[in-house]
């Protein structure tokens, strides 16, 4: 093994984790293949995108130190992704030459470009969460978790999956997360995972308090525990009897039997089931200066069926973000000596709010049976595509090709003076 000693700061995980790096590579390199065919991008990849039943190679390669075993795709909204995704941002406009051009700027120039999108997520057989629920006499109930919340809204995902199963309100989930006095294991919050694995793990547990609380409510009610339903934080039967949760649990704590209503469950996953997402983004170039304007970004995103649809929508706005740095301006500059030179937000740009451009999103919700209610993940995919959908509009723009990001407006204009289609 090879150590080489750098006077330059280390690199770390961090969101998106060696996806938005590979997928631009990628997507840049499969327009490049459909403009060599002559192919619309989209048409390029509706030849070659999965399909329900292909069986992934890459569940079998992540065994991260044990041996990985395939696993068969059960659920892709990839295609109406793409396909709403198309119609929101005007994608037919890219054979209008008049479109390309801004009236009254002919050194500015349009263009449309996009990504398709797949994020690793749970990987089957690894990953592995831990969920404790506990009923409590006035109706509550405390869940107990591993899993972190980084900011992502696992608390309230996880406390709404629990609440859906034991048909309450979410208020009446008390949640304690991540302390190991206390909570149970859990991998960690990474790969975007929480959803998938843990919330596999809340279900499991609330699944289980589920049918204590029929049990007690069916002797309650003299019906057959198998035909009651747990909704508005009622036991109901089938002639409309009903008890409440909190007549359950004082029956169960202090009447009948004196127990504690309680279950504790781990889930680990054997069965890949990742996002998939669709990226499109309209730019303006201006070939005297180099300078790209995002004006639109589309974003489509098959995550299942969402949990927390406002938390999804927040998910994509930010990793939209912090993805359009990383293609237009953020950059580390360091000198000879190894020390940064732009380590401030003088210097080093970080989009603000009124810079960003009109972004539209939507969820297009392709249930996996894998996942909890068939949720899957959403946190780290909206990181993804911007930078290669925004290099593909910039070529549609100029029919320059960059290799590298982000597009700083030197980079840029110094491609188009190699021969892009704005130089005259």
């Amino acid at each position: 093994m090879d150590v080489t000693y750098t006077n330059r700061p280390p690199a770390g995980a961090m969101r998106g984790y060696g996806a938005p790096q590979g997928l631009f590579a990628l997507e840049v390199h499969m327009d490049e293949i459909a403009a060599g065919l002559g192919l619309d991008p989209i048409e390029f990849r509706r030849r070659n995108w999965v399909q329900v039943g292909d069986v992934f190679p890459l569940a079998e390669a992540l065994g991260e130190g044990r041996k990985g075993f395939p696993n068969p795709l059960r659920s892709t909204g990839l295609a109406e992704c793409i396909a709403e995704g198309a119609r929101r941002i005007g994608w037919q406009r890219r054979y209008d030459p008049d479109w390309h051009v801004v009236p009254g700027k002919p050194h500015v120039r349009r263009g449309l470009g996009m990504a398709a999108l797949i994020h690793g997520s749970g990987i089957p057989g690894i990953d592995m969460g831990g969920a404790y629920l506990k009923m409590n006499d006035d109706g509550s109930f405390n869940l107990m978790f591993g899993a972190t919340d980084l900011g992502t809204g696992a608390d309230t995902v996880l406390a709404q999956i629990a609440a859906e199963t034991l048909g309450c309100a979410v208020d009446d989930i008390i949640v304690y997360a991540s302390d190991t006095d206390i909570t149970p294991f859990d991998k960690g919050a990474y790969a975007s995972s929480t959803t998938f694995v843990s919330g596999g793990a809340v279900k499991k547990a609330a699944e289980k308090v589920a049918a204590m609380i029929k049990d007690v409510a069916g002797r309650m009610l003299e019906c057959d525990p198998q035909t009651l339903r747990l909704a508005e934080g009622r036991a109901i039967a089938p002639n409309g009897e009903s008890v409440t949760l909190r007549e359950v649990a004082l029956e169960s704590l202090h009447v009948m039997d004196q127990h504690q209503i309680q279950a504790a469950e781990s889930h680990m996953s054997l069965m890949y089931a990742p996002p998939f997402a669709a990226q499109f983004a309209e730019v303006e170039v201006d070939a005297e200066t180099g300078e790209v304007r995002v004006n639109k970004l589309v974003f489509g995103i098959d995550c299942g069926q969402p949990i927390n649809p406002d938390g999804v929508e927040g998910q994509i706005d930010g990793g939209m973000a912090m993805s359009l740095g990383y293609a237009l301006c953020e950059e580390m500059v360091f000198d000879e000596a190894g020390r940064l030179r732009n380590g401030n937000l003088r210097d080093y740009h970080v989009f603000r709010a009124d810079e960003m451009p009109v972004v539209e999103r939507f969820i297009v919700p392709a249930r996996d049976p894998a996942g909890p209610f068939g949720a899957k993940a959403a946190a780290e995919i909206p990181t993804d595509g911007v930078a290669p959908a925004a290099v593909n509009a910039i070529y549609d723009a100029t029919g320059v090709r960059l290799r590298q990001i982000p597009a700083t407006p030197e980079r840029v204009w110094r491609a188009i003076q190699k021969g892009g289609r704005c130089v005259q």
